[in-house]
């Protein structure tokens, strides 16, 4: 029984399985995990058996402590008992963002050498059995250039042949035991590595951000003291669980304090406005996106939000007018914004629950407790003067321990004394609350999506009418930004932008297909030769501002 047990919570410095183990101990019967859309409500004794049944049958299938096990599916319930019984066990989730491409999947396996990969049929139109086989992962084409992945394991009924169903993970660990999980899970230290998420950079190449217990228990648990979260609070989580918004603020932030988490398995509005319904939830997690459509759903005014409380908005700055009507309209008084990076666990600030309106639409709030963070001038290396703007840098124990495999990169990242460099242009008035001003690395947030440029220009720039491409952001009301490209031909070479789209459906996720193409003869550069991307930005958004408007929703891009 770990040093937490028969105490109630909130739980913190203890390891990701720990802290279910000691929720089980603490709160048996109290509802944990609902997704009553299918009839599934589990208390936290019943979540901690399954979780131990599947940590069983993992080691069964042979997945050991270390073993990174990839995770390429929606908000199942299966996700979140494969985040617990994976930290049982010593090995580490990767999260998989839902929507990758062959192209993209194949890259993170290889990256993380993967032992194990888990998933689900598909996700909005994309087939992964089908992106698997054109990917050499799966199948009679299976290419060499998976030397660890040892196994995949199919969530969902009739399991194509050569996978190993999920299901069978109950039984499959019947001869291991209970006693062979506590050895393992006794052997689990705050600091080991737990989980692994990727994250673009502006290489273009996603890193693998390696998080131990300390980093995400703990980040969790003050995110939630921050929403007063008690036993008593139902957490609406339809943010995705790939994502740290989900499977830390949302599962560590609720469970650290021994809030139940109601799931959504796939953001739609009616949905999440139903499961707040129905549970009597206190709490909603978003981006502004989500909002907007949650409150424009036809049917909003059907609903009884007033069981809301608190919630937290990211990913974006929520314009003025959106954030009194989820104040106002959604019940929601205690709404918080928070900011943060992958490579920070993720949360660095976080808004009062009291705070003012312009608080939350023009800050990210202040500093959480046990983080540090400063603004330095990029030009001088210096700290920059209240009010000043620089490049926000962060130390403490929600700094990741590296990037996975790339010693380089995560030294270029972390400085010698332990400050993050965030790529962030920030300032911090003299009321303590941080201002995001902008972004020293070159890098595009799509609706709290980071998108790398890179990855798109090299994708672009294999079409054989193009000579050369530049990608940058543009400012969208609904998204934050959206993904734009200019693109210069080659001589004689003609293409219209529908076809450069329809170049990149078929080889990027859905967020990162460009919205709007230019056609350029040439590109702004600098006295070195580097394309000068803002100005091609302002120039484009020049453009938007005198051409007609068009709807700034979701969408296939135009």
């Amino acid at each position: 029984m770990n040093e937490n047990a028969m105490r109630l919570p909130p739980f913190r410095d203890v390891t990701v399985g720990g802290l279910l183990s000691s929720l089980a101990d603490a709160l048996p019967d109290h509802e944990a995990l609902v997704y009553s859309h299918d009839g599934l409500r589990w208390s936290f004794r019943e979540l901690e058996e399954e979780a131990r049944r599947i940590a069983c049958g993992l080691i069964g299938r042979g997945v050991g402590p270390g073993d990174r096990v990839a995770v390429w599916a929606t908000n199942v319930p299966e996700w979140i008992v494969l985040q617990f019984a994976l930290a049982k066990i010593g090995a580490i989730l990767v999260t998989v963002n839902t929507s990758l491409r062959a192209r993209e999947v194949a890259y993170l396996l290889r990256q993380s050498e993967s032992s194990t990969l888990v998933t689900i049929r598909g996700f909005k139109g994309v087939d992964y059995l089908e992106e698997l086989r054109a990917g050499g992962i799966i199948g009679s084409n299976r290419s060499a250039g998976f030397p660890h992945l040892a196994r995949v394991i199919f969530i969902g009924e009739d399991c194509p042949a050569g996978l190993a169903p999920y299901a069978e993970l109950r039984t499959a660990g019947a001869a291991v035991g209970g006693t062979e999980v506590d050895r393992l899970e006794s052997a689990v230290g705050l600091d080991d590595v737990i989980n692994m998420q990727y994250t673009s950079g502006t290489t273009g190449f996603p890193k693998g951000v390696m998080l131990s217990s300390r980093n995400i228990v703990n980040n969790g648990y003050w995110l939630g003291r921050g929403l007063a979260y008690t036993p008593a609070d139902r957490l609406c989580l339809c943010v995705p669980l790939f994502h740290c918004f989900g499977c830390v603020i949302g599962v560590l932030g609720a469970y650290t304090h021994g809030a139940c988490l109601c799931p959504v398995e796939s953001f739609d509005p009616r949905r999440v406005l139903e499961t707040i319904e129905r549970e009597r939830c206190t709490a909603l997690y978003g981006v502004p996106t989500m909002f907007l459509a949650e409150l424009e759903d036809p049917a909003f005014d059907r609903f009884d939000l007033r069981s809301l409380r608190t919630g937290i908005m990211a990913g974006a700055l929520c314009p003025e007018p959106l954030m009194r009507r989820v104040i106002e309209t959604m019940h929601l008084p205690e709404m918080t914004i928070a900011y943060g990076l992958t490579e920070t666990s993720p949360g660095l600030t976080q808004t009062p629950r009291d705070a003012s309106l312009e608080q939350r639409t023009q800050t990210v709030g202040r500093v959480l407790p046990e983080t540090e963070i400063r603004i330095v001038d990029p030009a001088t290396g210096e700290e920059a003067a209240v009010g000043a703007k620089g490049e926000l840098w962060a130390r403490g124990y929600a700094v990741m321990k590296g990037y996975y495999s790339m010693p380089e990169q995560t030294a270029a990242a972390i400085t010698q004394d332990g400050w993050l460099r965030s790529g962030d242009q920030a300032l911090i008035d003299a009321a303590g609350n941080v201002r995001i001003t902008g972004r020293v690395k070159d890098m595009i947030i799509r609706g709290g999506e980071n998108i790398a440029p890179k990855e798109i220009e090299d994708v672009l720039r294999g079409h054989p009418a193009v000579a050369d491409v530049s990608v940058y952001g543009v400012r969208s009301d609904f998204f934050g930004e959206e993904v734009a490209a200019a693109v210069r031909l080659r001589p004689g070479a003609s293409i219209d932008a529908s076809a450069i789209a329809g170049f990149c459906s078929g080889r990027l996720a859905r967020f990162k297909v460009p919205r709007y193409v230019r056609f350029v003869d040439g590109f702004p550069m600098t006295a070195s030769g580097k394309i000068q991307k803002f100005r091609l930005r302002e120039a484009h958004e020049r453009e938007l501002e005198t051409a007609p408007r068009q709807p700034d929703t979701p969408g296939a891009p135009s």
